[in-house]
């Protein structure tokens, strides 16, 4: 409850329609215990009377009755009834959306296609025509606004179930024996209810102004019974002459729908996961650079990283993902990342062209070199230029990266003539060359599919091609081989290490699999917890690892026809990057930690190409 809190505050809006919103109900609940005026004795004598006049702080109305002690029981009964109809509503419409999601078939069409009908109609005249069947009263006005708002809950909740009714857990609760009902109410219910929350909390202002609108109309609360919408439907005719009328329950209207939608939204982004990370903000055109200073160290390869530091900034936490990292990479050359998930090996290669999204990633320090230019530096639109033409990326999933509303012949010609000024015609005969480059069968009919059309093979190899149709320098690939099975992966790799040597590129291949490195790397850099813990030419380090942390992780690979050696895992857990322990983060699972290990900095050191951050190494790197 404490986390939800802190994420509603976090957003001010919100925080200020809740104190005002709160506000109001606190007043409205002490109502019955102010000393007020009456509010439905009339006194013409006093009709119209002015604010701050004695004895009435907020002046009368047309007849001389309290306009404060109206408008706080007003302010009650509105509350009630607008609280009351989303509950109603919301418990409805959600009711008949887990229904028909669950049960499918001929049942949700029946249903859907009725809640179909009741959407047909504007929601207005809907609510109009059922308080002209029943008649004119507030009960009958607050049935009226939940019913019309039953198909919004109802679609949301429906569309919702559908995903969750196909899923392994649904399967497995009704292979256990569980009715219908217990799988709806103990399996469906808890899954869905975030979502009716968040639907009641951003619906109830509406659904205010929906019974104060009837009201005004003269068909919600009847003389002498006051709600906000018939005390402005009794001020309209006064609206000059007595202005005020009108407008204190105009603003206490105005002041309840608008704090509680702030609150609403709110409450929605506090409930979503997401929020956490910062994904529900809008990102910035590149990453954030807070850097102190740039180093001035000289560029060895095609592409530097210089004490590069990458931080996510979440409330009063810190995340240090990427901690004084210093790569480079050679053209021809393949230098591959290794390490855990959680390492920072995804980040340091978004890092490099400002793809950390902004909130909540920052750079805080390094720097980024390309060409003799640090690319954290550029301008947005300068940066942009760069991506795909010089530095270009191969994304882990592309299925996810892929635009599933285009053809894959669109999206390579976009990616050719967002950086070169070339004909429609010439555009997609450069993404025929390059399918066929990559290997892909019949690429002339492949320009014109779609990705979910294609196998994760041949997206994989579209990945590839988008990369390198615009000839890069430099392509990061972020574990491109992850989801593929053995022969695809070994198609890929074979594919990119023939490009790389034809081409002459630098590729920063990011990997979980000593397989992968072995097979295509020159150099490998071992990375945990943010930090580079060993790096050199790849066979030393598979030969002979120096720090402790690259011989489990090698320890951890099976070995094929062997069948003698234990495959060891690494005991415990990578640390929470924003809570870094003293000295070598490996230490509380290192066998090898004395207590020197946990104080002060430990550098990484080592003679060139070799270098290992460990005070007591397995063999001192050469």
């Amino acid at each position: 409850m404490s986390g939800f809190l802190k994420l509603l505050l976090r957003n001010r809006l919100a925080a200020l329609g809740g104190v005002v919103i709160t506000g109001i109900v606190a007043l409205a609940l002490v109502t019955p215990l102010l000393p007020l005026q009456p509010p439905d004795v009339t006194n013409t004598a006093e009709r119209f009377a002015r604010p701050f006049s004695p004895g009435h702080l907020l002046g009368t109305d047309n007849l001389g009755r309290d306009l404060l002690s109206r408008l706080l029981l007003g302010t009650r009964l509105s509350l009630a009834v607008g609280t009351v109809a989303a509950l109603g509503a919301a418990v409805t419409g959600s009711a008949i959306g887990i229904v028909a999601g669950y049960f499918g078939g001929r049942t949700d069409n029946v249903i859907m296609r009725l809640i179909d009908m009741l959407m047909a109609f504007p929601y207005i005249l809907l609510a109009l025509a059922i308080v002209a069947a029943l008649g004119p009263g507030l009960v009958n006005a607050l049935i009226a606004v939940a019913a019309v708002n039953v198909p919004f809950f109802a679609r949301n909740i429906r569309g919702l179930t559908v995903g969750l009714a196909g899923r392994e857990f649904i399967d497995a609760a009704r292979l256990s024996g569980l009715g219908h009902t217990r799988i709806i109410l103990s399996e469906l219910l808890p899954n869905v209810l975030p979502v009716i929350v968040i639907g009641i909390s951003t619906t109830v202002g509406w659904m205010i102004l929906e019974t104060a609108g009837l009201s005004f109309l003269g068909l919600g609360s009847q003389p002498p019974q006051a709600d906000l919408g018939s005390m402005l439907g009794e001020a309209r005719a006064a609206l000059i002459t007595a202005p005020h009328s009108s407008v204190v329950p105009g603003i206490m209207i105005f002041l309840i729908v608008m704090s509680i939608n702030l609150l609403g939204d709110g409450v929605r982004d506090a409930l979503d996961p997401r929020l956490k990370s910062g994904a529900l903000s809008r990102p910035r055109a590149a990453t954030r650079v807070a850097r102190e200073h740039v180093p001035e160290v000289p560029q060895q390869g095609v592409l530097d990283l210089q004490n590069l530091e990458t931080q996510f900034h979440v409330g009063r936490r810190v995340y240090r993902a990427v901690n004084d990292v210093s790569l480079h990479v050679k053209p021809g050359e393949c230098l591959g990342i290794i390490g855990e998930s959680g390492s920072g090996k995804s980040v340091t290669a978004l890092s490099v062209m400002g793809l950390v999204a902004s909130p909540p990633g920052v750079i805080t320090g390094g720097a980024v070199r390309h060409d003799g230019t640090d690319l954290l530096s550029l301008r947005p639109g300068d940066l942009r230029a760069r991506r795909g033409a010089k530095v270009a990326y191969i994304f882990q999933d592309p299925l996810a990266t892929l635009h599933p509303l285009f053809t894959i012949g669109d999206q390579l010609i976009e990616a050719i003539r967002s950086h070169r000024a070339l004909p429609k015609a010439q555009a997609r005969a450069r993404a025929l060359e390059m399918l066929e480059a990559v290997r892909i069968p019949n690429p002339e009919s492949r320009l014109e599919n779609y990705p979910h059309e294609m196998s994760g093979g041949m997206r994989q190899r579209v990945g590839i091609a988008m990369a390198m149709i615009n000839e890069p320098e430099v392509i990061i690939a972020d574990e491109p081989t992850t989801a593929l099975d053995v022969t695809v992966q070994a198609q890929i790799l074979s594919l990119l290490d023939e490009l790389r040597r034809e081409r002459g590129l630098a590729i920063l291949f990011i990997t979980h699999d000593f397989g992968v490195v072995a097979q295509l790397c020159d150099r490998v850099a071992v990375m945990y917890a943010g930090r580079i813990v060993e790096e050199g030419p790849t066979m030393q380090i598979l030969d002979a690892p120096a720090h402790p942390y690259t011989k489990r992780l090698i320890a951890c690979v099976p070995e094929l026809g062997g069948g003698r050696r234990t495959l060891a895992a690494i005991p415990g857990l990578p640390p929470v990057v924003d809570k870094l322990p003293e000295g070598c983060a490996f230490a509380p699972r290192c066998a090898k930690a004395q207590e020197a290990c946990r104080r002060g900095e430990i550098a990484l050191e080592g003679a060139a190409p070799r270098a290992v951050r460990c005070l007591f190494p397995e063999e001192a790197p050469t």
